[in-house]
């Protein structure tokens, strides 16, 4: 048996210049198109680790396990070439197809195919990590001088209200003293004989009040007031959902509808697709789920295990998902048909649970 050992991504890092080994001809692929696929690869790999693995249909896992082989290996050829800084340049790649052949001879080691799985992943990673890297820092020129004439119109007598308003906060305060001092009648003298001490002491009780009624309704309304003053409504921004971007005001019902189209245009799989991130975005908008980029249809399904209805649920669609999407299983009416409604009961059950 073999076993393949864990490297770190540094490894994968200084693959990238051992692979780039010739000056080569005409053909190059562009180093965007060799980036793109590289990251399209180390997405679909994860479908693959047993661990994660859990097929409602068994018939049908190794035309799956065959499918998703055959895209990496077409998306990652063993040698092809590159264009970068106008050079085209020989690429192997022979290291992952190496790793994808004994991941087929170990079919009945799952932990060893997962380490395969992983180390593989691992190195893609690392790989498109320096081609980003070697594409250079954007200009930053450009956005230090929109910043040095911001704050020049900042400075502008214009905007520059700070001692307008303390003036008006100080004549705001000498009106309410006056309007305190108002209440009070003004003290007239005293004659022999008079209650002089009663009246002194009603005076300081009725200051007393007034202080502290003002000084109550200081502390239970002005935090809230400032609060609210400094709190500005989060903007919602676009989001990205299994590699596809999701505009800041789409919602899941969108997506169902863009899905249905996909559907009656003849496009059973893809309507599958976008039926499913639906789903996602559409837990994500409940706050069931946390939706970021670089989260797989596997972890958004672990995320919501301790719901054991959705789960079941939100399991036999992810199952179909990856089925039809990175199996390439075709996908019939009835497929279709099913997993529309599967997806309408998972929406419509979270509803009913969060109400009752």
């Amino acid at each position: 048996m073999v076993r393949v050992k864990s490297q770190a991504t540094f490894t994968g890092v200084a693959a990238l210049f051992a692979v780039l080994v010739a000056v080569s001809s005409a053909g190059a692929a562009t180093i965007t198109e060799y980036h793109d696929r590289l990251a399209q690869a180390a997405k679909v790999l994860p479908a693959l680790t047993p661990a994660d693995t859990d097929y409602a249909y068994e018939a049908t896992h190794e035309s799956f396990v065959g499918n998703n082989l055959a895209r990496v290996r077409q998306l990652v050829p063993a040698t092809e070439s590159v264009l970068f800084n106008g050079q085209s340049i020989d690429v192997d790649n022979t290291w992952l197809h190496t790793a994808l052949s004994e991941y087929e001879k170990n079919s009945t080691h799952p932990q060893l195919q997962a380490e395969i799985i992983q180390q593989s992943i691992s190195r893609l990673e690392a790989l498109v990590k320096r081609i980003d890297e070697m594409k250079g820092p954007p200009d930053t020129s450009q956005k230090d001088d929109d910043k040095a004439r911001l704050a020049e119109i900042l400075r502008r007598p214009e905007y520059n209200k700070a001692a307008a308003q303390g003036s008006a906060i100080e004549r705001l305060w000498e009106r309410f003293l006056r309007w305190l001092e108002s209440l009070f009648p003004k003290r007239k003298p005293i004659q022999p004989g008079t209650g002089r001490a009663l009246s002194g002491i009603a005076q300081i009780v009725v200051i007393g009040i007034s202080v502290a009624l003002i000084a109550f309704l200081v502390w239970k309304f002005l935090p809230r007031f400032l609060s609210n003053r400094g709190k500005k409504k989060p903007k919602r921004e676009a989001r990205i959902v299994l590699g596809e971007r999701l505009e800041a005001d789409q919602t899941a019902a969108d997506l169902l509808e863009q899905a249905e189209a996909l559907a009656r245009a003849g496009d059973l799989r893809g309507a599958i697709r976008k039926a499913y991130i639906a789903l996602l975005c559409e837990l994500g908008d409940r706050k069931i789920i946390s939706l970021a980029q670089h989260k797989t249809n596997r972890d958004y399904l672990a995320s919501v295990r301790h719901r054991v209805t959705l789960y079941q649920t939100m399991r036999n669609l992810t199952n179909r998902f990856e089925l039809h999407w990175y199996g390439f299983v075709p996908a019939a009416e009835s497929d279709w048909a099913e997993f529309r409604v599967g997806v309408r009961s998972a929406t419509t059950t979270e509803r009913a649970g969060q109400t009752g």
